[in-house]
């Protein structure tokens, strides 16, 4: 009799539990937000309805667009993949985490680097607290569809469900179609879309019943090369007029199959009763390639410190935090993300090595004045030899740092020690270097340059390199 007593009381707190652990999670869900953090990768800050372009076709993200806030001085914390992935996951800025570029920093021809580029780290560390481990923490099931690119496993970094995602940077030669050329996805029918089959992995998520919040990293392989779109949609931008720069049919068929996608996922949020408790962000990870897709007036494209290279597009959606159709100036790296969704999840551990701010302030219309810093100490060779708009034909960038302070923009390169300074508020494309004729202003920021350099012992490039052959 003892017994059976013992086990119906066993069985009632075991009840009990749950039903304490399932109301407990329902109240923490309306405490803390869902977090949907979608990343298109290479997507060029103009490449958007909303952004201005009359060719790509965006519906479902111009949407979006009014129904959140749309910052119009968002940065990514670097001008690549690798590195900008890292900043965003790790909150840290490139001279923390080491990861300046993919792959090698000796890029391009060795007879043209003037200077032995600092060794470059290819991956985040396993032990470093990132963004999924500090919401983990805070009691979030987090998952990542797509492209992860800063380790080899997502589940070492925090990640507890993966689709997709490893060291991989691109959908490689295989490209966008089933089967593909993947870790971590199986193949569909032959022919699948890869983008569609992301998007169709997330709704499959959020159509199953949760008891915590959640966190979604969605990190689109697309727009990335190689360029490939679906037959109809190439088809049918093929016979619409496009603009100088931007009429690459191929590519605005990658772009309409992204904003099909969004919008499934958007949509899925509404079905699902879920889009009222989430907050969602939607980004790029760098500039696009200016040779597939020009983004005038911004100079430049991916890999390039000039506004091309870093300048993104980002909407913040929190229904009831922040109201529709808004838009703010506050200065925004991807750096942030990391620093604002701390604040709101309130994890038991957090990280205490972040270079972004806390956004919230901005939800609400106060801005905040920061310095924006980029440190780039590597090499990367040219897309096409003269073709992008940088400061020679040969590099999109060689070693270098920046600062934007306000409206001001200074480059310091290393390889001659010169100085470029530009008024952005004037002058967004950079065309009219001012570093001879504001000689205070270009002391003023060199001087805010230099003392975070310092301040963050950033790795400087000073060794000669012997193989370098000056231009005769």
């Amino acid at each position: 009799m003892k017994t059976y007593f013992s086990k119906i009381a066993q069985t009632t707190s075991i009840l009990l539990f749950t039903f304490c652990f399932s109301n407990n999670s329902i109240a923490q869900n309306k405490t803390r937000p869902n977090i949907v953090l979608i990343n298109i990768d290479d997507l060029g800050w103009k490449d958007l309805g909303y952004m201005g372009s009359d060719y790509y076709e965006t519906p479902n993200i111009d949407l979006l667009a009014k129904e959140g806030m749309v910052y119009t001085n968002a940065y990514a914390g670097a001008a690549n993949c690798a590195p900008s992935r890292a900043c965003l996951l790790s909150g840290m800025n490139t001279t923390k985490h080491g990861v300046f570029t993919v792959a090698s920093s000796e890029r391009g021809d060795t007879k043209t680097r003037k200077l032995i580029p600092i060794k470059n780290t290819l991956h985040l560390t396993n032990t470093l607290h990132t963004l999924p481990k500090m919401l983990k923490s805070a009691g979030y099931i987090t998952a990542s569809f797509g492209k992860w690119h800063v380790g080899e496993d997502p589940k070492r970094q925090g990640i507890d469900m993966n689709f997709a995602g490893s060291e991989k940077g691109s959908p490689g030669r295989k490209g966008y179609f089933s089967p593909y050329g993947l870790d971590n996805i199986t193949n569909g029918p032959d022919g699948e879309y890869l983008t569609d089959r992301i998007a169709k992995e997330v709704v499959s998520f959020l159509q199953k019943p949760k008891e915590k919040p959640f966190f979604l990293y969605i990190p689109f392989y697309t727009v990335h090369t190689p360029i490939q779109g679906k037959k109809a949609l190439i088809e049918k931008f093929q016979n619409k007029k496009g603009n100088k720069g931007q009429n690459n049919a191929s590519y605005a068929a990658m772009v309409a199959s992204m904003d099909e996608n969004v919008g499934k996922i958007l949509r899925s949020l509404k079905e699902n009763n879920l889009d009222k408790n989430t907050l969602l962000i939607f980004t790029s990870d760098n500039g696009g390639i200016n040779t597939i897709s020009d983004q005038e007036p911004l100079r430049a494209g991916k890999g390039s410190y000039y506004e091309g290279g870093i300048r993104v597009p980002l909407i913040i959606k929190w229904p009831g935090q922040i109201k529709a159709n808004t838009k703010s100036k506050q200065a925004v790296s991807n750096l942030d993300f990391y620093a604002t969704l701390q604040t709101i999840a309130k994890p038991t551990k957090k990280s205490e090595l972040l270079d972004g701010i806390n956004l919230v302030p901005s939800f609400k219309g106060k801005n905040i004045d920061r310095d924006l810093f980029f440190h780039f100490p590597v090499y990367l060779q040219a897309y096409k030899k003269g073709k992008d708009e940088s400061r020679d034909a040969l590099f999109r960038t060689r070693p270098g740092s920046v600062i934007i302070s306000g409206y001001w923009k200074l480059h310091h390169y290393y390889e001659d020690n010169a100085i470029e300074l530009y008024n952005l508020k004037k002058d967004l494309g950079e065309k009219n270097n001012l570093a001879q004729k504001r000689p205070k202003k270009a002391k003023k920021l060199f001087r805010k340059l230099e003392k975070w350099i310092l301040e963050n012992n950033a790795p400087i490039p000073v060794e000669k390199n012997p193989f370098y052959i000056p231009k005769s």
